[in-house]
């Protein structure tokens, strides 16, 4: 029997689904009816319910509001959605409270019968995966009771060194282990599906300790017929290997071609991929805790590089700062001019960088700041309208850095870019001002090369000279040699205003190759000389 509760605030609407629905052919039962979201979260919190078939619009609590309470609480519970024409779309949206079906009023009742049995069927699929759980919790439950798992407490209390490594070894002497190895290594294995790198429902969580188990197992039967060490469980989701050299030289290569057996079973049986980290060799048992530690923190390459990681300590993995500035320049040259395709060819090429240089999750995050504060600077020496922009990165830092993987915040913060891209492309509608605006910053950038000429400028725009004149002009007021040599002229009054440095060592500065001219242009432009000015007006 499927048990039914409706949620309308129209009564005719309830009274005609319940009369005109033949709920006993359908071995349904109408156990309820209520009349907002208020009373249907009451309601459930005292009767079981399978089905609830909601409304949208209601009074205390919406069908929205319900739909995320029984999320939340109830997630067993299948969630039908009636919505009016206008509320289709925001009832779509109750995708993330994990509702089953939307229906657009008014709804037939042979329409409503069609989906109920749909939902009947989803019903039976979580009563036989409730029962799998039941199964499956029941065997973990009588693994941990056997001997193994006073074995895998006792290897876990002696690596990480919380009981005195004496009282460590005679328990496992009991058990018939000897530790006896001339050097040991410790492998973590953790499942990357409960590792914290993706969101997990209550079911996911509950089978984890299931899928350690049977890790546990696999990498026990590959350890033991290689005789290479001893397997233990750590916590509920880890499993880790006490490897100890009693081999050749060529143990250290053996050890990770056994963890990677291990890791291509793991997937052949149960479809799951699980990263491995293996720690520096130790001489002695008291710095086991430092090998284990080793791995451990090698396993935090997966925000950056993703899952199914297998890493060996020994080999040479350095992390290294590196250095976005030349990178993030031509990034933000790329963005100002809408040459979107390069602009997108130099973002990938950042986030590459960042991730071949194996920083840890927060100076990754931090390389990701250096992008966005990139795309705001480019933004503000394209257009004065950068408040349009910015209103769109309000909690945009703190999103990213909630993000369980590099690939996840990366998707962010390519979103965000594409929001400016749009905003300049929007706000410099005339291509004309664009390119403009682009030639001026040139100027500002390059003024100081006596060879900066019209040519130089157009092949940066990659427009013709005449067209470009014609732009420029229409635009500033000025033609391009007389914007250069004003550019010129005022960055000499600075230097005239501020250093003590000579007339021709300002005339090199300013990108004049002849002091002599750089005196006459300046003479004609201010009605002075050099020498004069500076008399006047050297602070």
């Amino acid at each position: 029997m499927y048990r039914i509760l409706l949620v309308d605030d129209e009564i005719l609407v309830r009274d005609a689904i319940k009369e005109n629905i033949d709920w006993k052919s359908m071995d349904c039962e109408l156990v309820g009816d209520c009349e907002n979201g208020k009373q249907a979260a009451e309601f459930v919190q005292e009767h079981p319910v399978d089905i609830v078939l909601t409304d949208i619009l209601m009074p205390y609590m919406d069908g929205m509001e319900l739909s995320h309470f029984l999320h939340d609480n109830y997630p067993d519970v299948v969630i039908v959605v009636f919505s009016g024409f206008g509320e289709f779309e925001y009832a779509k949206k109750a995708i993330q409270y994990g509702v089953s079906e939307y229906l657009l009023k008014p709804v037939t009742a042979m329409e409503l019968t069609g989906v109920i049995q749909k939902m009947k069927e989803k019903v039976d699929q979580i009563r036989k995966e409730k029962r799998k759980m039941e199964s499956l919790t029941r065997t973990s439950e009588n693994y941990r009771a056997n001997a193994q798992i006073i074995r895998s407490k006792t290897l876990e209390a002696l690596v990480n060194c919380t009981v005195d490594i004496q009282k460590s070894l005679a328990k496992l002497e009991e058990m018939g282990i000897t530790l006896s190895g001339c050097g040991y290594r410790v492998a973590v294995f953790d499942i990357d599906l409960y590792s914290g790198m993706y969101q997990i429902d209550m079911e996911k969580r509950q089978e984890s300790a299931l899928m350690a188990f049977v890790l546990f197992n696999i990498s026990d039967e590959i350890v033991t017929r290689e005789n290479a060490g001893i397997v233990y469980q750590e916590g509920n989701n880890r499993v880790c290997v006490l490897f100890q050299e009693k081999w050749s030289r060529n143990f250290n290569g053996r050890i990770k071609e056994i963890c990677g057996e291990i890791q291509a079973e793991l997937h052949k049986v149960m479809g799951t991929e699980v990263s491995m980290a293996i720690g520096k060799w130790v001489k002695n048992l008291e710095e086991l805790s430092a090998s284990h530690d080793n791995a451990v923190s090698a396993l935090q390459y997966r925000y950056l590089i993703g899952g199914n990681l297998l890493i060996d300590m020994e080999e040479k993995h350095p992390v290294q700062d590196i250095d976005l500035r030349e990178s993030l320049d031509k990034f933000k040259e790329a963005l100002k001019s809408g040459r979107k395709s390069e602009m997108e060819e130099k973002l990938y090429s950042i986030e590459e960088k960042i991730k071949q240089s194996l920083a840890d999750k927060s100076r990754a995050c931090m390389y990701l700041q250096q992008i966005i504060r990139a795309a705001d600077t480019a933004g503000e020496e394209v257009s004065p309208d950068i408040h349009r922009i910015r209103e769109e990165r309000s909690n945009l830092l703190i999103q990213v850095t909630e993000q369980k993987s590099f690939a996840k915040a990366c998707e962010i913060v390519h979103e965000y870019i594409m929001q400016v891209y749009d905003a300049l492309t929007e706000l410099n509608t005339s291509s004309g001002e664009r390119q403009a605006r682009m030639a001026l910053d040139y100027i500002q950038k390059n003024y100081m090369d006596p060879n900066l000429s019209l040519n130089d400028i157009c092949s940066y725009l990659n427009i013709s000279t005449s067209y470009f004149s014609t732009i420029f002009k229409e635009m500033t007021g000025e033609t391009f040699t007389e914007v250069l040599i004003r550019t010129r002229m005022d960055k000499a009054k600075e230097l005239l205003e501020n250093t003590m440095m000579k007339n021709y060592e300002i005339a090199e500065r300013v990108g004049f190759a002849d002091a002599h001219y750089f005196g006459i242009s300046f003479k004609k432009m201010t009605g002075c000389t050099p020498t004069e000015y500076a008399r006047e007006n050297r602070r």
